[in-house]
């Protein structure tokens, strides 16, 4: 089923991410993984793609696995970072094989210390958007930041960014994680403003380990308001304490959401389904 399918369903929908892993031996440990995320039964499982592309083959295999191993539809990440046409050409023929309908189209992060070729084919996401629409078959999603791309020149720019996703075929975007939910309602305001209509997944992670704040906020320039870093400055010395703290958070950000019509929502599990299963039954009647 593709994404747009499910999201114009007029139904609340929920789904999962989660990556593979760095090296192949720990496949069936990622399976197993992708395995208790289905049981979950989120409406989709979305599978990252590593850094320059060092997990392709294990983003097709979990994709399987999730789709037609456990029946979830699947959504598979692919980034432009370091692709060359032709190798992004056989990663579609791979998936569309294992009839793995839905994209997630990122220009990926540049890993430290690397520069962005001067000669890459693809500079942004929306250039790998258009010769993924060009191939056929794929419903095409896309990266948003409530906040503003971290590497934009302003806020209008993001928009303008935007925009151009839009017109090379991006069906639906998925946020960055965000901590406030004002902001995300902002910036809803604007991509209406600015003439993008298209549907939006709300990415919510839930911090349940206070050792992810500094690496989350250097990567995607997110801001952490004043009752967010008061509840890491309380209970990051307590991991069980910060670990229940993190998923009341994340819930009691889900259930705004929902109250205020943002029906899409999105667990950045960071590959422990156990966290996301309790904010599901948390929110098990309103997820109905």
């Amino acid at each position: 089923m593709k994404i747009t399918d499910i999201l114009n369903a007029g139904k609340v929908t929920v789904s999962c991410e989660l990556f593979p892993p760095k090296h192949g031996s720990g496949l069936a440990g990622a399976k197993s993984i992708v395995r208790e995320t289905a049981a979950l039964a989120p409406s989709f499982i979305s599978i990252t793609y590593g850094a320059g592309g060092g997990t392709s083959a294990n983003t097709a295999s979990l994709a399987d696995e999730a789709q037609n191993g456990c029946g979830i539809t699947a959504l598979a990440h692919l980034t432009c970072v370091s692709s060359e046409r032709e190798a992004v050409r056989n990663i579609l023929t791979e998936l569309a094989s294992h009839k793995i309908e839905n994209i997630l189209a990122l220009r990926g992060d540049i890993r430290e210390g690397d520069v962005f070729p001067a000669d890459a084919q693809y500079r942004h996401a929306s250039d790998l958007m258009k010769d993924i629409r060009d191939y056929g078959g794929f419903c095409i999603g896309g990266a948003c930041y409530p906040e503003g791309h971290p590497e934009s020149e302003s806020i209008q720019k993001d928009m303008e960014s935007l925009k151009i996703k839009a017109d090379c075929g991006c069906q639906f975007f998925t946020t960055q994680m965000f901590f406030e939910n004002n902001i995300l309602y902002n910036f809803l305001f604007r991509l209406l403003h600015n003439g993008v209509n298209v549907p939006v997944i709300a990415g919510i992670m839930p911090v349940t380990d206070a050792r992810q704040i500094a690496r989350i906020c250097k990567l995607s320039g997110t801001t952490l308001p004043a009752r967010f870093r008061a509840i890491v400055d309380k209970f990051a010395a307590n991991p069980a304490a910060m670990n229940q703290a993190g998923v009341a958070y994340a819930t009691e950000q889900i259930i705004d959401l929902i109250a205020n019509d943002v029906r899409h929502i999105h667990i950045y599990t960071m590959n422990k389904p156990d966290i996301a299963g309790r904010i599901m039954k948390n929110l098990s009647e309103i997820f109905k």
